[in-house]
């Protein structure tokens, strides 16, 4: 039997998810978001790119913002993970929390490696949304899912 610490958990229970959207994707392939965000669709997972810079990712259309979703993808957002700088994150989670308000998803938001902002976890936290810092998704996807 394998004993989980409540990090792996709430791990597990995010990843159950089906539609991700990405803050941050860059088309540039040699990015840690590209090669995340390949990853994840690789294994099932929509992805939904939020990135004012770039048009589409792998055919799917790209966003400025969580709030310029069209009205009918900003309740199917199971997870927002998050590739800015911590002190971007919070303005971020604002716009997570408030598409859980208006539309009850997102579940969760995740910040990727190096990316720490205890503010605006405790934010999301307080929305009722589950919060990973400083983990990557395909890092802890392929140590989680059975093989």
């Amino acid at each position: 039997m394998i004993v989980m610490s409540v990090d792996d958990r709430i791990m597990t229970r995010i990843l159950r998810a089906s539609t991700i959207a990405v803050v941050g994707l860059s088309k540039d392939p040699a990015k840690p978001s590209h090669d995340v965000a390949s990853y994840l669709r690789s294994h099932g997972y929509r992805i939904v790119p939020i990135n004012p810079t770039i048009s589409q990712f792998l055919g799917e259309k790209a966003y400025k913002s969580l709030l310029d979703l069209p009205e009918e993808l900003k309740g199917q957002i199971d997870v927002v993970d998050i590739f800015r700088r911590a002190e971007d994150v919070p303005p971020i989670v604002e716009e997570a929390i408030e598409l859980r308000t208006n539309y009850g998803h997102p579940t969760a938001v995740w910040m990727q490696l190096g990316i720490l902002n205890e503010d605006a976890a405790e934010s999301a936290r307080a929305a009722g949304l589950d919060v990973v810092m400083d983990h990557c998704m395909k890092i802890e996807h392929s140590r989680l899912q059975p093989k």
